[in-house]
């Protein structure tokens, strides 16, 4: 094929390039700004679940989401430094956050420096000053965040 014998030129090809680059382009902005919002959606709904379990008076499954382990039962051995007794007393009713009714997730964060986890903050029943809790990434084990979280209610 010579340049003389090159096919005719056709708009609506080029067109669909067009329309079909800019249709990825969005979709490729979609997808990064909906991976972005819910990054730690993971670890949002450990803690949701958590809570739930809290608001029910369900101390054993919430104890079981805090040590990210449904047979704690079988070896409590294992979990001494923050047994099933300190549990109830610190989340129960005669914790430091009383009888817990609802809560609402904040906001979710890595911390400055990175970390192995992120921090989950959240407000427990009409409480001003929120609970920073620290969600593990890899098993979603929990504990009290290391550093403090301030967040408008």
């Amino acid at each position: 094929m010579t340049l003389f014998q090159a096919p005719e030129y056709d708009p609506r090809r080029d067109k669909r390039r067009k329309q079909i680059i800019a249709v990825a382009i969005v979709v490729a902005l979609l997808l990064t700004y909906v991976g972005w919002t819910f990054r730690h959606w993971r670890e949002e709904r450990v803690v949701d679940h958590f809570f739930q379990a809290i608001e029910h008076k369900d101390y054993e499954a919430a104890y079981a989401i805090w040590m990210a382990d449904p047979n704690w039962k079988q070896h409590p051995e294992k979990f001494k430094n923050y047994p099933y007794g300190a549990f109830e007393l610190d989340w129960g009713p005669t914790g430091e956050y009383g009888t817990i009714t609802r809560h609402r997730i904040a906001k979710t964060f890595t911390p400055k420096g990175g970390g192995s986890g992120v921090i989950v903050v959240a407000f427990l029943n009409d409480r001003r000053e929120p609970v920073a809790l620290w969600v593990e990434s890899k098993d979603h084990s929990m504990t009290y965040s290391p550093q403090e979280a301030t967040v408008q209610p």
